[in-house]
């Protein structure tokens, strides 16, 4: 009599790598937000830890990690930048950017991982740009309009306040995951096995 041991199994080092990086954004979430002239959306540091949780963790693990800090933040735990949480704020004029998150996460993710060996500086700092700044703002501006009720030209022009410094931390997260692969490359968990989805 053989027993099999089942098909696909939860490894603890992924699950423990999403938990590392739900405190990373949560953590970077600690400054607090910076209003944008009286803006409905804030400046805020966590959207370098959506960058770093894609590249550093890949597509499928690194929206885990946002959706478990989501998670936590419905549950009522104040992870967001200013001490925000509960279930307003998937009500609020940000939801589109949470939502942003993860599709965000998942592009750095697939981009960065489309490098057959390592994370490249140009995918890293392309997945960062593309997935951090271009999907985070195509879902994050049509839903801040609709919730405050601003045309959509007004809401898109009022988000070039972001671009300066969201350029930043795609450069910030591009280093960090370089410096991250030369000093601990376990830390992204097997390459090619997190791109076969």
């Amino acid at each position: 009599m053989t027993t099999t041991a089942p098909a696909r199994t939860i490894d603890g080092r992924v699950i423990a790598r999403v938990a590392v990086f739900t405190a990373l954004i949560a953590v970077l979430g600690l400054p607090g937000a910076i209003p944008v002239f009286g803006g409905a959306v804030p400046i805020t540091a966590q959207t370098l830890g959506v960058m770093l949780a894609g590249a550093v963790l890949g597509p499928w693990a690194g929206a885990a990690s946002v959706v478990l800090l989501q998670v936590l933040v419905a549950a009522g735990l104040p992870l967001l930048s200013g001490g925000r949480g509960g279930l307003g704020v998937f009500f609020g004029p940000t939801v589109g950017y949470l939502i942003g998150w993860i599709l965000g996460a998942i592009v750095i993710g697939l981009i960065v991982r489309s490098s057959a060996d390592r994370p490249r500086w140009g995918t890293t700092l392309l997945g960062c740009f593309v997935g951090g700044i271009l999907v985070i703002y195509a879902v994050g501006i049509p839903f801040q309009s609709l919730v405050t009720g601003a045309p959509l030209e007004a809401a898109a022009l009022g988000s070039v306040a972001f671009l300066p410094g969201d350029v930043i931390k795609v450069v910030v997260a591009a280093a960090v995951t370089q410096g991250l692969w030369r000093a601990y490359p376990r830390a992204f968990g097997p390459w090619r096995a997190s791109r076969r989805r």
